[in-house]
Protein backbone atom coordinates (compact mmCIF):
# COMPACT_ATOMS: atom_id res chain seq x y z
CA UNK A 1 0.00 0.00 0.00
CA UNK A 2 1.41 3.30 -0.39
CA UNK A 3 0.93 6.68 1.32
CA UNK A 4 1.81 10.18 0.27
CA UNK A 5 3.39 12.76 2.46
CA UNK A 6 0.15 13.41 4.43
CA UNK A 7 -0.45 9.96 5.60
CA UNK A 8 1.30 9.42 9.12
CA UNK A 9 -1.89 9.01 10.25
CA UNK A 10 -3.43 6.38 7.66
CA UNK A 11 0.08 4.12 8.33
CA UNK A 12 -0.48 4.37 12.51
CA UNK A 13 -3.84 3.59 11.29
CA UNK A 14 -2.93 0.32 9.47
CA UNK A 15 -0.33 -0.24 12.23
CA UNK A 16 -2.51 -0.28 15.40
CA UNK A 17 -5.52 -1.80 14.00
CA UNK A 18 -3.68 -5.28 12.26
CA UNK A 19 -2.57 -8.16 14.51
CA UNK A 20 1.07 -9.41 15.27
CA UNK A 21 1.40 -10.50 19.01
CA UNK A 22 5.00 -11.89 19.61
CA UNK A 23 6.17 -14.82 17.81
CA UNK A 24 3.27 -14.44 14.84
CA UNK A 25 4.38 -10.96 13.67
CA UNK A 26 3.83 -11.74 9.76
CA UNK A 27 0.45 -10.13 9.16
CA UNK A 28 1.88 -7.25 10.28
CA UNK A 29 4.83 -7.23 8.35
CA UNK A 30 3.65 -7.42 5.16
CA UNK A 31 1.99 -4.24 5.88
CA UNK A 32 5.14 -2.67 7.01
CA UNK A 33 7.54 -4.21 3.98
CA UNK A 34 5.01 -2.55 1.63
CA UNK A 35 4.72 0.80 3.21
CA UNK A 36 8.81 1.01 3.17
CA UNK A 37 9.70 -0.22 -0.54
CA UNK A 38 9.39 2.97 -1.72
CA UNK A 39 11.86 4.71 0.43
CA UNK A 40 14.14 2.19 0.80
CA UNK A 41 17.35 0.19 -1.82
CA UNK A 42 16.97 -3.11 -0.36
CA UNK A 43 14.79 -5.05 1.93
CA UNK A 44 15.05 -8.97 3.33
CA UNK A 45 13.66 -11.07 6.15
CA UNK A 46 15.78 -13.14 8.54
CA UNK A 47 15.18 -16.24 9.45
CA UNK A 48 13.70 -15.10 13.15
CA UNK A 49 11.28 -12.73 11.21
CA UNK A 50 12.62 -9.38 11.33
CA UNK A 51 12.50 -6.98 8.36
CA UNK A 52 15.75 -5.60 7.26
CA UNK A 53 15.41 -2.21 5.23
CA UNK A 54 18.94 -0.34 3.90
CA UNK A 55 19.25 2.81 2.80
CA UNK A 56 22.85 3.32 0.98
CA UNK A 57 24.93 6.12 2.05
CA UNK A 58 27.16 8.21 -0.44
CA UNK A 59 30.36 6.74 1.01
CA UNK A 60 30.65 2.57 0.31
CA UNK A 61 32.96 3.13 3.21
CA UNK A 62 30.70 4.66 6.01
CA UNK A 63 29.75 3.68 8.79
CA UNK A 64 26.53 1.29 9.04
CA UNK A 65 24.14 2.47 11.53
CA UNK A 66 21.24 0.31 12.88
CA UNK A 67 17.98 1.81 13.84
CA UNK A 68 15.32 -0.46 15.16
CA UNK A 69 11.68 -0.28 16.46
CA UNK A 70 9.74 -3.49 17.29
CA UNK A 71 6.80 -4.30 15.66
CA UNK A 72 5.41 -7.46 17.94
CA UNK A 73 2.55 -6.18 20.48
CA UNK A 74 1.31 -8.10 23.85
CA UNK A 75 -1.12 -10.88 23.07
CA UNK A 76 -3.06 -13.76 24.84
CA UNK A 77 -2.26 -17.50 24.46
CA UNK A 78 -4.86 -19.89 25.22
CA UNK A 79 -3.85 -22.77 27.80
CA UNK A 80 -7.59 -24.34 28.03
CA UNK A 81 -10.74 -25.13 26.79
CA UNK A 82 -13.43 -25.55 29.74
CA UNK A 83 -16.78 -27.10 29.38
CA UNK A 84 -19.60 -25.32 26.95
CA UNK A 85 -16.14 -23.91 25.06
CA UNK A 86 -14.94 -21.18 27.25
CA UNK A 87 -11.43 -20.17 26.72
CA UNK A 88 -8.75 -20.29 29.69
CA UNK A 89 -5.48 -18.08 28.80
CA UNK A 90 -2.12 -16.59 29.67
CA UNK A 91 -0.67 -13.51 28.47
CA UNK A 92 1.89 -13.02 26.06
CA UNK A 93 3.79 -10.19 26.78
CA UNK A 94 2.99 -7.82 29.83
CA UNK A 95 -1.17 -7.51 29.85
CA UNK A 96 -2.38 -6.28 33.22
CA UNK A 97 -5.20 -8.31 34.23
CA UNK A 98 -7.52 -5.01 35.31
CA UNK A 99 -7.67 -3.90 31.97
CA UNK A 100 -8.86 -6.90 30.07
CA UNK A 101 -12.70 -7.37 31.72
CA UNK A 102 -14.88 -6.49 28.63
CA UNK A 103 -12.11 -6.52 25.75
CA UNK A 104 -12.93 -7.88 22.32
CA UNK A 105 -10.37 -10.07 20.81
CA UNK A 106 -9.42 -12.18 17.83
CA UNK A 107 -8.19 -15.25 18.07
CA UNK A 108 -6.03 -17.72 15.21
CA UNK A 109 -7.42 -20.70 15.39
CA UNK A 110 -7.95 -22.52 12.05
CA UNK A 111 -8.94 -19.34 11.03
CA UNK A 112 -10.21 -16.51 12.86
CA UNK A 113 -12.34 -16.24 15.40
CA UNK A 114 -13.67 -12.91 17.48
CA UNK A 115 -14.51 -13.22 21.06
CA UNK A 116 -14.63 -11.30 24.25
CA UNK A 117 -13.40 -11.68 27.55
CA UNK A 118 -15.54 -12.19 30.16
CA UNK A 119 -15.77 -12.48 34.15
CA UNK A 120 -17.22 -13.17 37.30
CA UNK A 121 -20.35 -10.07 36.88
CA UNK A 122 -20.58 -7.81 40.07
CA UNK A 123 -23.56 -9.35 40.81
CA UNK A 124 -21.64 -12.36 42.09
CA UNK A 125 -19.28 -11.36 43.75
CA UNK A 126 -19.27 -11.79 47.37
CA UNK A 127 -17.67 -12.13 50.60
CA UNK A 128 -13.14 -11.37 50.29
CA UNK A 129 -13.50 -11.29 46.23
CA UNK A 130 -15.43 -7.66 46.30
CA UNK A 131 -13.21 -4.97 45.53
CA UNK A 132 -10.65 -7.10 44.25
CA UNK A 133 -9.00 -6.85 40.28
CA UNK A 134 -10.00 -10.12 38.74
CA UNK A 135 -6.95 -12.34 38.28
CA UNK A 136 -5.83 -13.60 34.98
CA UNK A 137 -6.90 -17.46 35.62
CA UNK A 138 -10.40 -16.08 36.64
CA UNK A 139 -10.96 -14.46 33.13
CA UNK A 140 -12.02 -16.41 30.04
CA UNK A 141 -12.90 -15.60 26.15
CA UNK A 142 -16.56 -16.46 25.15
CA UNK A 143 -16.52 -16.83 21.71
CA UNK A 144 -20.15 -17.72 21.23
CA UNK A 145 -19.44 -21.10 19.52
CA UNK A 146 -20.21 -24.29 20.80
CA UNK A 147 -18.02 -26.98 22.88
CA UNK A 148 -17.60 -29.07 20.23
CA UNK A 149 -16.79 -26.60 17.58
CA UNK A 150 -14.45 -24.45 19.89
CA UNK A 151 -11.97 -28.10 20.45
CA UNK A 152 -11.97 -28.40 16.72
CA UNK A 153 -11.21 -24.78 15.75
CA UNK A 154 -8.91 -23.54 18.88
CA UNK A 155 -5.97 -25.35 19.67
CA UNK A 156 -4.65 -25.01 23.02
CA UNK A 157 -1.19 -22.50 22.57
CA UNK A 158 -3.46 -20.28 19.54
CA UNK A 159 -2.89 -16.88 20.11
CA UNK A 160 -5.27 -14.16 20.74
CA UNK A 161 -4.66 -10.39 20.32
CA UNK A 162 -7.34 -6.95 21.57
CA UNK A 163 -9.08 -6.07 18.68
CA UNK A 164 -9.43 -2.03 19.11
CA UNK A 165 -10.13 0.38 15.72
CA UNK A 166 -7.93 3.69 16.29
CA UNK A 167 -9.56 6.65 17.84
CA UNK A 168 -8.34 10.29 17.03
CA UNK A 169 -9.07 12.62 19.85
CA UNK A 170 -9.22 16.51 20.34
CA UNK A 171 -5.92 17.71 19.78
CA UNK A 172 -4.86 15.60 17.06
CA UNK A 173 -4.15 12.64 19.70
CA UNK A 174 -4.19 9.05 18.93
CA UNK A 175 -5.41 6.34 21.08
CA UNK A 176 -5.57 2.80 20.44
CA UNK A 177 -3.24 -0.87 20.61
CA UNK A 178 -0.02 -1.91 19.86
CA UNK A 179 1.31 1.84 19.71
CA UNK A 180 3.91 0.24 21.78
CA UNK A 181 5.97 -0.06 19.61
CA UNK A 182 4.52 0.61 16.24
CA UNK A 183 4.74 4.37 17.04
CA UNK A 184 8.19 3.41 17.03
CA UNK A 185 7.98 1.61 13.47
CA UNK A 186 6.60 5.15 12.48
CA UNK A 187 9.21 7.46 13.06
CA UNK A 188 11.30 4.60 11.14
CA UNK A 189 9.31 5.15 8.26
CA UNK A 190 9.33 9.12 8.79
CA UNK A 191 13.17 8.89 9.22
CA UNK A 192 13.39 6.80 5.66
CA UNK A 193 11.29 9.17 3.98
CA UNK A 194 12.80 12.16 5.02
CA UNK A 195 16.53 10.59 3.87
CA UNK A 196 15.41 10.73 0.27
CA UNK A 197 16.03 14.41 0.74
CA UNK A 198 19.61 13.77 2.53
CA UNK A 199 23.25 13.02 1.85
CA UNK A 200 24.10 11.13 3.94
CA UNK A 201 27.63 8.61 4.29
CA UNK A 202 26.27 6.06 6.64
CA UNK A 203 24.62 3.07 5.52
CA UNK A 204 21.85 2.68 6.90
CA UNK A 205 19.36 -0.24 8.67
CA UNK A 206 15.88 0.40 9.38
CA UNK A 207 15.06 -2.53 11.02
CA UNK A 208 11.83 -3.42 12.52
CA UNK A 209 12.22 -6.25 15.36
CA UNK A 210 10.36 -9.33 16.61
CA UNK A 211 9.92 -10.61 19.58
CA UNK A 212 11.24 -7.68 21.96
CA UNK A 213 7.85 -7.93 24.43
CA UNK A 214 9.36 -11.31 25.46
CA UNK A 215 13.61 -10.80 25.50
CA UNK A 216 14.27 -8.38 22.55
CA UNK A 217 15.08 -11.73 21.01
CA UNK A 218 14.35 -9.66 17.26
CA UNK A 219 16.80 -7.12 18.25
CA UNK A 220 19.82 -9.44 19.40
CA UNK A 221 19.52 -11.69 16.29
CA UNK A 222 19.07 -8.64 13.78
CA UNK A 223 22.41 -7.17 15.36
CA UNK A 224 24.30 -10.26 14.78
CA UNK A 225 23.26 -10.52 11.07
CA UNK A 226 24.22 -6.32 10.84
CA UNK A 227 27.04 -6.25 12.55
CA UNK A 228 26.86 -2.33 12.64
CA UNK A 229 28.93 0.44 13.97
CA UNK A 230 26.03 2.41 16.37
CA UNK A 231 23.03 1.36 16.85
CA UNK A 232 19.85 3.14 17.84
CA UNK A 233 16.77 1.74 19.25
CA UNK A 234 13.44 3.88 18.86
CA UNK A 235 10.68 3.15 21.27
CA UNK A 236 7.98 4.73 23.43
CA UNK A 237 8.27 5.92 27.53
CA UNK A 238 5.43 6.68 29.59
CA UNK A 239 3.94 10.26 28.98
CA UNK A 240 2.25 12.28 31.96
CA UNK A 241 -1.26 11.37 33.40
CA UNK A 242 -2.96 12.94 36.65
CA UNK A 243 -0.76 11.26 39.78
CA UNK A 244 2.37 9.96 38.25
CA UNK A 245 5.53 11.60 39.74
CA UNK A 246 7.59 13.91 37.67
CA UNK A 247 10.57 12.22 37.45
CA UNK A 248 8.31 9.02 36.05
CA UNK A 249 6.85 10.69 32.72
CA UNK A 250 7.60 12.74 29.43
CA UNK A 251 4.88 15.05 27.97
CA UNK A 252 3.29 14.24 24.95
CA UNK A 253 3.53 16.82 22.44
CA UNK A 254 7.19 18.48 23.86
CA UNK A 255 8.63 16.36 20.97
CA UNK A 256 10.56 12.88 21.68
CA UNK A 257 12.79 11.81 24.63
CA UNK A 258 16.47 11.11 24.64
CA UNK A 259 17.54 8.80 27.36
CA UNK A 260 21.06 8.77 29.32
CA UNK A 261 22.14 5.90 31.10
CA UNK A 262 24.92 2.99 31.12
CA UNK A 263 22.72 1.33 28.85
CA UNK A 264 23.50 4.46 26.66
CA UNK A 265 26.94 5.78 24.93
CA UNK A 266 26.92 9.23 26.68
CA UNK A 267 28.65 10.60 22.46
CA UNK A 268 25.12 9.72 21.13
CA UNK A 269 22.58 11.03 23.22
CA UNK A 270 24.99 14.17 23.68
CA UNK A 271 25.20 14.10 19.75
CA UNK A 272 21.68 13.84 19.25
CA UNK A 273 20.62 16.63 21.59
CA UNK A 274 23.22 19.02 19.89
CA UNK A 275 21.07 18.21 16.27
CA UNK A 276 17.60 18.22 18.31
CA UNK A 277 18.73 22.04 19.11
CA UNK A 278 20.48 23.01 15.91
CA UNK A 279 17.58 21.86 13.89
CA UNK A 280 15.13 23.52 16.66
CA UNK A 281 13.36 20.58 17.25
CA UNK A 282 11.61 19.90 20.71
CA UNK A 283 12.80 16.95 22.68
CA UNK A 284 13.20 15.85 26.43
CA UNK A 285 15.52 13.82 28.21
CA UNK A 286 15.09 10.79 30.74
CA UNK A 287 17.51 9.12 32.02
CA UNK A 288 17.57 4.85 32.94
CA UNK A 289 20.11 3.89 35.86
CA UNK A 290 19.99 0.23 34.30
CA UNK A 291 19.46 -1.80 31.05
CA UNK A 292 16.46 0.13 29.72
CA UNK A 293 13.45 -2.48 28.87
CA UNK A 294 13.87 -1.90 25.35
CA UNK A 295 15.95 -3.54 22.33
CA UNK A 296 18.70 -0.96 22.91
CA UNK A 297 19.59 -3.62 26.10
CA UNK A 298 20.88 -6.54 23.37
CA UNK A 299 22.33 -4.21 20.92
CA UNK A 300 24.67 -3.02 23.15
CA UNK A 301 25.90 -6.32 24.54
CA UNK A 302 25.68 -7.61 21.10
CA UNK A 303 29.04 -8.75 19.06
CA UNK A 304 31.94 -7.33 20.84
CA UNK A 305 29.37 -4.11 22.39
CA UNK A 306 27.95 -1.71 20.02
CA UNK A 307 27.64 2.04 21.07
CA UNK A 308 24.02 2.60 21.29
CA UNK A 309 20.97 5.48 22.24
CA UNK A 310 17.74 5.06 22.42
CA UNK A 311 14.73 7.44 21.50
CA UNK A 312 11.66 7.43 23.02
CA UNK A 313 7.56 8.48 21.95
CA UNK A 314 5.63 9.50 25.24
CA UNK A 315 2.37 7.29 25.14
CA UNK A 316 0.07 7.50 27.89
CA UNK A 317 -1.64 3.51 29.53
CA UNK A 318 1.47 1.54 27.80
CA UNK A 319 0.18 -2.21 27.48
CA UNK A 320 -3.63 -1.15 27.42
CA UNK A 321 -5.77 -1.23 24.62
CA UNK A 322 -6.02 2.67 24.48
CA UNK A 323 -2.39 3.80 24.42
CA UNK A 324 -2.07 7.07 23.31
CA UNK A 325 0.22 9.32 21.80
CA UNK A 326 0.58 12.70 19.51
CA UNK A 327 1.43 12.09 16.05
CA UNK A 328 3.68 15.27 16.17
CA UNK A 329 6.26 13.81 18.49
CA UNK A 330 6.42 11.05 16.20
CA UNK A 331 7.25 13.34 13.14
CA UNK A 332 9.85 15.10 15.34
CA UNK A 333 11.53 12.00 16.06
CA UNK A 334 11.95 10.97 12.10
CA UNK A 335 13.20 14.07 11.26
CA UNK A 336 15.75 14.12 14.21
CA UNK A 337 17.07 10.54 13.35
CA UNK A 338 17.43 11.74 9.61
CA UNK A 339 19.32 14.95 10.63
CA UNK A 340 21.55 12.69 12.72
CA UNK A 341 22.16 10.21 10.44
CA UNK A 342 23.15 13.24 7.60
CA UNK A 343 25.64 14.45 9.95
CA UNK A 344 27.13 11.58 10.77
CA UNK A 345 30.80 10.38 9.31
CA UNK A 346 33.64 7.98 10.06
CA UNK A 347 35.53 10.36 11.67
CA UNK A 348 32.47 10.92 14.73
CA UNK A 349 31.86 7.29 14.78
CA UNK A 350 35.41 6.03 14.87
CA UNK A 351 35.71 7.79 18.61
CA UNK A 352 32.78 6.37 20.24
CA UNK A 353 35.34 3.46 21.02
CA UNK A 354 37.05 5.91 23.58
CA UNK A 355 34.93 6.87 26.41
Amino acid sequence: MSYNKHDLHRFLKELTENDGASGYEENIASIIADAFSPYVDEQRKDNLGNLIFLKRGMNTAGPKVFLCAHMDEIGLMITKVEDNGFLRFTSLGGFDPRTLPGQEVVIRGQSFFEGIIGTKPPHLIKGDEKGKGAEMEELFIDTGLPETTVRKEIKIGSVAVIKRKMLTLLNGCLAGKALDDRAGIAVLWVCARELVNLNHQAEIYLVATVQEEVGTRGALVSTFGVSPDVGIAVDVCHGDFPGAQEYEVSQLGKGPVITWGPNIHPQLAERLTETAKEYHLPHQKDVSPGPTGTDARAIQVSLGGIPTALLSIPLRYMHTSVELVNPEDIKVAGKLLAFFLADLDGKFVEGLSCI
